[in-house]
Parts: structure tokens; sequence; C-alpha cells
């Protein structure tokens, strides 16, 4: 099964760009109503901590682009981030049978997290983390359906 949601890449973009526009917009704001203009007072501050909290909003709740493939003998997983430099991309293969457990978990109203559990001949297992707060309900339940697949065959092989 393969999943992507990077078709929606220019919206996330034009997102971003819109974000950087409004603060640019309000740090001019600001700077007018300081020296000219003068007439909002302690809100004038408004303008620049609104866009700023979007900004924070925006890249706190994660990577915007998650793929994953689980076609043939491997597992492939790709997430990163529209904005190239602010995060470093993560891309992780293994074979399908090293899945021991994943999880789902919901941080905030928009923040989703994917911890995969998997195994590892040094340390016994390793946790994988992948932001996947841009993914649909849909997609998140068929990445579900497919990732249970996969640990459910893994549980009957070692059986």
């Amino acid at each position: 099964m393969r999943l992507s949601n990077r078709t929606k890449t220019p919206i996330y973009n034009f997102i971003n760009t819109l974000l950087l526009m409004m603060l640019l917009g309000g740090i001019i704001g600001f700077i007018l109503e300081k020296y000219k203009f003068q007439i909002l007072g302690g809100l004038s501050y408004l303008l620049i901590i609104v866009p700023i909290l979007l900004l924070i909003l925006y890249y706190v709740s994660g990577r915007q682009i998650f793929e994953y493939d689980s076609d043939g003998e491997a597992l492939h997983f790709k997430n990163r981030n529209v904005v190239p430099f602010l995060n470093r991309p993560l891309n992780d293969e293994f074979p399908k049978y090293k899945l021991m457990k994943f999880e789902t978990i919901n941080m905030l109203f928009f923040v989703r997290r994917l911890y995969i559990t998997i195994s590892s001949k040094n340390s016994g297992s390793t946790v994988l983390k992948y932001e996947i707060s841009y993914l649909t309900q849909k997609e998140v339940n068929d990445l579900k359906f497919s990732l249970n697949k996969v640990t459910k065959a893994n549980k009957e092989r070692r059986h």
C-alpha cells in the first residue's frame, strides 16, 4: 500500500507564504502605528504577536509531507518539511519482519504522531517517530490498517 500527501505541497507552501506575508505586514503595520498613526496604543503589539503565534503553531504541528510504502518486503517511511532548512527530513526503510508494534498519539487538537517500534540487533528495539498531523483521518485509518496487517503477520510468524 502506498500513502502520500505530497500532492498537497502547493497548499502547504501557500499557507507558509501567507503566514510570512502576514508577519511582514504586521511588522510594517506596527512600525507605522508606533511612529506615525498612534491609534491602537498597546494593541499595536498584536500586529506582530498574532502572526508569530500562527507561524509557531504551523511549524510545531510537525513535518507536512508524509509518505508510506509497504509494497514488497520492506516498509518505507518518508517525513519532510515543506521548508527544507527547518527540519532534517526523515527517511527510513526496513524489512517488514522487523516491525514489532506501532502507536498513534494525538497530543493536542492538531498534533498527531506515529511511533513505530522495530526490532534491532544492538539494543533489542528502536522507536521511530513520524509526524502525521497533516494527514486526513481516512489516510490515518488506511495507515493503521496497513500496519495492523504487517504486525499480525509478524506475530503469526513468531509463534
